[in-house]
């Protein structure tokens, strides 16, 4: 498997406006629905057997339908991190894997430092088809909501006083 550009940290951004920083300093990534993804690859896991131990903490976040360790997979690829672990993880649902990863990556796991990237090359053409169709459902769901929200228009509510 070659090294792919997605899977890489970024540095964080330091030249963002005082008004503009949040509370921690974050690297700038933006995701498109294609490059989101139930597979997530997980870097910086200890080499300290702990297969379970992750496994049992991205539970917490919902159904995991697999947690594999495939660090020989990318060290004959990319540079991996001393001592360090890769896991592939699948989860069942698109917002299980976008809670874990808002909520782990960057986070101290065992004494490392865990970095959290998605592995959309991973799913297959059917899950591809799923995953866009339900992005389709959301927006849908959305616009609907936001137009139910807004008040009529003021030309409408002026026919209604008179």
């Amino acid at each position: 498997m070659e090294p792919i550009e997605h899977h890489k940290r970024f540095e964080y951004c330091t030249t963002r406006l005082q008004y503009r920083q949040g509370r921690e300093v974050k690297a700038v990534k933006v995701y498109t629905a294609a490059s989101e993804s139930r597979h997530m690859l997980i870097f910086g896991v200890p080499k300290i057997n702990l297969h379970t131990n992750i496994k049992n903490k991205l539970q917490s976040f919902g159904k995991l339908l697999s947690c594999t360790c495939v660090t020989s997979e990318f060290a004959k690829s990319m540079e991996l991190e001393a001592f360090t672990d890769v896991f592939a993880v699948h989860f069942e649902r698109l917002e299980q894997a976008r809670r874990a990863k808002r909520q782990l990556d960057a986070k101290q796991f065992y004494g490392g430092i865990l970095h959290i990237s998605y592995a959309p090359e991973r799913e297959t053409l059917q899950e591809l088809r799923e995953k866009f169709v339900q992005r389709r459902k959301e927006i849908v769901h959305r616009i609907q909501r936001n137009l139910a929200e807004q008040p009529p228009p003021k030309q409408a509510r002026q026919e209604k006083d008179v």
